[in-house]
């Protein structure tokens, strides 16, 4: 599992056994996440965007400044108010390195991220009845199932990432050109249970 993006590698954290430990709270993947694509933000705002209350925010945000992964924004605010920005703009992971070193905390970590899409799905769906039309029309919620070998699954998840690179930003938090939504692109891609 990787973000294979445009993103200059100084911008991309490669999460090792303590990055996972720091990232396993589905909350303090969630703040990261949102650091990344609002930009810098008081543990207020992102209480806000969470749902839960302050203390458990700046709690959590200290947890992941320790880890290295959100500095504070010296440029914002003060003492009492203080912001926090993404140390990094993606995320990458060796999966079955972690799974060797870390089964449960890896497990823990990968449903804590299978959550996070399935929140954005059903937020994409709860958001379709005000949608403006040409969004709808563009919007995709599909699967797919093929017959691969490993190898095969390799290069279709390559084809795939070249595409997508093409269309990535390494700024989320840019602002849009007239006409521009930002767009989330989910790809899971595994072998499935047939008998």
């Amino acid at each position: 599992m990787s973000d294979e993006s445009n993103t200059p590698d100084d911008q991309v954290v490669r999460l090792d056994r303590s990055l996972v430990r720091a990232l396993a709270h589905p909350m303090r993947s969630r703040a990261l996440g949102l650091l990344r694509v609002y930009g810098p933000q008081t543990a207020t705002t992102l209480a806000n965007r969470l749902g839960v209350n302050t203390g458990a925010t700046s709690y959590h945000l200290r947890q992941l400044a320790e880890a290295g992964l959100v500095l504070e924004d010296d440029s914002r605010g003060n003492a009492r108010d203080r912001w926090w920005k993404a140390a990094h703009q993606s995320t990458s992971v060796d999966v079955p390195q972690l799974l060797e070193e870390e089964p449960e905390l890896t497990m823990g970590f990968l449903h804590g991220v299978g959550q996070a899409y399935a929140e954005n799905m059903f937020a994409f769906i709860d958001s379709l009845q005000t949608m403006p039309p040409e969004w709808k029309e563009a919007s995709l919620l599909s699967d797919y199932t093929c017959h691969l070998r490993a190898d095969q699954l390799e290069d279709l998840k390559g084809e795939l990432l070249a595409v997508l690179r093409k269309y990535t930003v390494t700024d989320l938090t840019a602002p849009l050109a007239d006409g521009e939504e930002q767009v989330t692109v989910q790809i899971q891609a595994y072998p499935r249970e047939t008998r």
